[in-house]
């Protein structure tokens, strides 16, 4: 488990009183948001800040947990009614690595390999372990991409709540209370053993990935009965806004100046792109409105799979989309990297 060092803290004293302002205030995703935005002015005044390591893996478990538990025999039953829009996924991966390459290497002037895995839209810890790999800056690309995440999450409860008219103050759930200990305890076992077996195997996100697919499982087989209580959404959420916050400790100015604002360019970037392709698919699939906006955002997977629950989305489809894109990010970048030389 993680030890609790002075750094570790001082991040959850931040993310503490990040979360605090935003339930006083009552903004959207308090539990989430939240630490994110504390944590990250708790590093611009100079906080050392560090993610909860294992333990702040452990709590993520619980959100594969609750998208695992969400796919019934029914939900299984529809999947084959998303793939006109998952088809589009390669083409809007492709438009995105398009515009924003060109950005990050011409005009922000960052190294090949920097600005080639800062503008591919994968899962944030994908692209830092390829970036690294292939020679880039792991400092720059952490904060782009955590800048991604940041603006992306925080945009879309605002879509959700001012332009859609959702209520995201709602429980996403039931109190742990209300639902059997053998119930809860099989949750929890769940999610520890698939995030543990799935690290064995070398999974990419296996702290999400695994306990989804273990809980899937158990609950098309009858095991598992309903989602994870409250307790455990507010679990994760809380320290998946950690684990983005804490990506900004150690920011300097000249950070802050030239790679979070091409982390905030890029974001609008892919807010545009999105928009055209959200938009485009609407109009074809106009009873599907929610779940495609949030199909096309992307933010972190985690981070837009907590959203969908809390929205009432339909989280399969949301998932769906968002895995299909790191999945092509994972498959193709590698690739295409080794033969796009400028």
């Amino acid at each position: 488990m993680a030890h609790l060092t002075r750094a570790r803290i001082v991040t959850v004293i931040a993310a503490a009183i990040g979360a605090a302002v935003f339930l006083l205030f009552q903004f959207p995703l308090p539990l989430l948001l939240g630490p994110m935005f504390a944590c990250l002015l708790f590093a611009i005044a100079g906080a050392k800040l560090e993610s909860m390591g294992s333990v702040g893996f452990f709590f993520r478990t619980f959100l594969g947990v609750a998208i695992g538990s969400s796919i019934t025999p029914e939900l299984l039953h529809d999947i084959p009614q998303y793939a006109p829009t998952l088809l589009l996924m390669p083409f809007f991966v492709l438009t995105i690595g398009l515009i924003s390459y060109p950005f990050f290497r011409r005009v922000m002037k960052y190294d090949h390999p920097t600005a080639y895995y800062s503008a591919m839209p994968g899962g944030l810890q994908d692209m830092l372990v390829f970036g690294e790999e292939a020679g880039g800056n792991v400092r720059t690309m952490s904060l782009i991409h955590a800048t991604r995440v940041l603006v992306i999450v925080t945009g879309a409860p605002i879509l959700l709540t001012g332009i859609l008219g959702l209520d995201l103050t709602r429980l996403p759930g039931v109190h742990a209370s209300e639902l059997p200990a053998s119930q809860i305890a099989i949750m929890v076992a769940a999610g520890y053993i698939g995030w543990k077996v799935a690290e064995r195997i070398g999974m990419f996100g296996a702290s999400i990935l695994g306990p989804l697919i273990l809980a899937a499982v158990l609950s098309l087989t009858g095991v598992i009965q309903s989602r994870p209580p409250v307790e455990m959404i507010w679990a994760a959420q809380l320290f998946i806004g950690i684990a983005v916050g804490s990506k900004y400790s150690g920011i300097t100015g000249k950070e802050l100046r030239q790679d979070v604002l091409a982390g905030l360019i890029f974001s609008l970037f892919l807010a545009a792109v999105s928009v055209i392709f959200a938009l485009a698919i609407i109009t074809f699939i106009s009873d599907r409105t929610l779940d495609v906006w949030l199909a096309y955002l992307p933010g972190g997977q985690a981070e837009m799979a907590m959203i969908a629950i809390l929205a009432g989305a339909d989280v399969a489809f949301v998932i769906s989309h968002h895995l299909t894109r790191i999945f092509i990010v994972i498959l193709a970048a590698p690739v295409v990297a080794k033969w796009w030389k400028d």
